[in-house]
Order: structure tokens, then sequence, then C-alpha cells
């Protein structure tokens, strides 16, 4: 019956436009206890209080749900079109990562685990139960993910796969059936250190090892309040995210496209002027639906002032300017920073 059923589910999960599947135990992955430890020993997750609060769940995926018997990893390919980096050499625009230039993922792989869960529950034998997850729970779902042969972590600390490259999303699915496993992947990288020497701010201690205080990811999107000054010329354009190691990737030529059209980018890169002129309710506004929503106007906007004074781009004075009286102290720390930047380069080239 379950070999049968894992038959069917695969399928499904095909169907429904996930790029691959795979099965593993809740408690498959025993060393990401004493990983998770090690991180926060060392402080690498800088503001992150969330990922110690619930430590124990979060390094032991059987001590989410006891009851749980399987983990039903899945991923979702959300590949670019083109080399997200370019947007690095249009300095009066704003980089913002991949992922994020459409919809939101959460909701749509969400809505997938849904469909296939309730699926798998119309076929299942009376009183199983599911719950799914997307990165928005106490779960590790890369460890996961690498228990149930999806693919790997890399030295960027990121899951990627001989068949998909790392453009992916995962998912989750724990259910109290007890389905067939399968065989964990290996590491692949070998040699490579491409993604660690693409970092634009070294934030690698070491291969398999990430430090989020230097990660321009974090920098931009979970990091409150001024970036210190050291790292703030090294974030470049680079808004929302970054990609600069996933891109070096070469797993990646291996990479599918993304089957979901919701993935694509809504418009370009924005203009680094415009994004500076919004106010609160047009940023909601302009990012609805988007995951930059979460991150809020006046994050949004420190970024885009670092970006200002990377510009190299006088005519972008004016819209720093504006922002000097911000409310918000980062923005208006942020604008006086980007005018001395300006300044900077305007009198050193008189």
């Amino acid at each position: 019956m379950s070999e049968a059923l894992k038959a069917r589910l695969v399928a499904q999960a095909e169907a429904e436009g996930f790029a691959r599947m795979g099965i593993c135990a809740p408690d498959a992955a025993p060393e990401t206890a004493a990983r998770l430890r090690a991180f926060l020993a060392a402080g690498y997750n800088g503001q992150m209080g969330w990922m110690a609060e619930r430590e124990s769940w979060r390094g032991n995926a059987a001590a989410l749900w006891p009851e749980a018997r399987s983990v039903i990893m899945l991923a979702e390919s959300y590949t670019p079109e083109t080399d997200p980096t370019l947007g690095l050499a249009q300095p009066d625009r704003g980089v913002i990562s991949c992922y994020a230039q459409g919809r939101d993922y959460h909701d749509l792989v969400k809505r997938r685990l849904k469909r296939l869960g309730r699926w798998l529950l119309d076929q299942a034998p009376e009183g199983a139960e599911i719950k799914v997850f997307v990165d928005t729970a106490p779960v590790m779902e890369k460890p996961l993910a690498q228990a149930a042969g999806l693919g790997w972590q890399g030295k960027h600390t990121n899951i990627l796969s001989r068949d998909l490259g790392n453009w992916f999303f995962l998912g989750a699915i724990f259910t109290t059936l007890d389905l067939p496993r399968d065989a964990p992947e290996v590491s692949h990288c070998g040699s490579c250190t491409a993604c660690l020497t693409a970092c634009p701010t070294n934030a690698f201690p070491a291969p398999y090892q990430l430090d989020a205080r230097r990660c321009i990811s974090y920098l931009t999107i979970e990091h409150k309040g001024p970036v210190d000054e050291g790292l703030r010329p090294l974030l470049g354009n680079r808004i929302y995210g970054c990609d600069d190691c996933l891109a070096a990737c070469p797993w990646n030529k291996f990479a599918v496209a993304a089957r979901d059209m919701g993935y694509q980018p809504k418009a370009g890169l924005p203009e680094l002027a415009d994004l500076a002129g919004l106010d609160d309710a047009a940023f909601r506004a302009r990012f609805a639906g988007s995951p930059i929503k979460r991150i809020g106007r006046e994050r949004m906007i420190r970024n885009v002032l670092y970006a200002i004074g990377n510009s190299g781009q006088p005519s972008l004075r004016a819209a720093a300017e504006r922002l000097r009286s911000d409310p918000d102290p980062a923005v208006a720390d942020a604008a006086d920073w980007a005018i001395s930047r300006l300044d900077a380069i305007g009198h050193a080239t008189r």
C-alpha cells in the first residue's frame, strides 16, 4: 500500500507543479541540533533572535510534532530567465533578489502544498493527519531536504541539486503516515569555491558556514537600524537580498525553468529615485503581494539610500536630501551618509 501510494504521490506532486519530491523520517538529520547550537554560539544569527527562541524544535524536527512519522519534502523551481547579477551594472536602479521580484513564494508554495496534502488525505486510511510548512515555522528545511534526497547544502549553505541547480524553494508536509524513505544526498561540491569567492562581503567564515551578520540578504532584509558603515559600500545597489553566491554555482547549468508564472518579475528593476519618494501607503501599495512588503517602508528606504550613496550619480542627491529629516533615525542617518558619499565624489571630480 505505502509503496503504491508513494508512487502516486510523486506523480501528483509533479502534476501540482513541484520539480522534485523526497521523503525522510522526522529524525533523519540528527546533526542539525549541534550545527544550530554552534551557529548560535558564534553569534552568526545576528538580530534573528527567533532562531534561538525555539531551538529545541528547530534542531529536532521530530520534536515539532511527535506524532509525525514521515516528512515529505518538495522543491519548487523559481529559476530566473536572465543572469540576476546584470542589474549590478545599473547604479541608478535597485537590485532585488530574483525570488522576490514576483509574487510571494510563501503564498504560492503553501497553496500547492495544501492541495497536495488534501489529495494525500483522500488516498490515505482514515485518521491520517498532515501539517504543511513553508519557511514560517521552526523547521530546518534544508537538512531535511538533504535527508530526503532532494539535494545537499552547498558551501554557501543553500540547498542545491545535480538536477535543479540551486534556484528552488522548499516546502514540507509532515504526516502521521509511515511512507517509504528516499536515500539521503551527499555533497557534490568537490573543490569548487565559486560561491564563496563571489560573496561581496566575505560572509562565509569557512565552507558550509555563514555569518549572517555580513550577509547582504540578512543586512537588507532582517537587520534593523543602521548597517555598519564598513559594510555599506559593499552593498552596491542591492536593496533587497543578494543572489551572488547562488548565481555563481556551476550546477545551475542543470537548472529547470520555473513552472509558475507568478515567479516572473512584475516589472524591470526599480529606479532608486522613484523608491526614495515612497511614503508608507505608497510602499504598501507598490509591494502588495510581494515578500518585500514585510520589511516595511523604513528598512527599504534605508537600503535605497545606501544604494544612492554607492551609485556615483550626483543626480540622485536631491532624493537623499529630502530624506535627511525623515522621522526614522536609520533613514535619516542613511540619507546623511548617501549625501556625504555623493559630495565626496563631486569634490574628487572637480
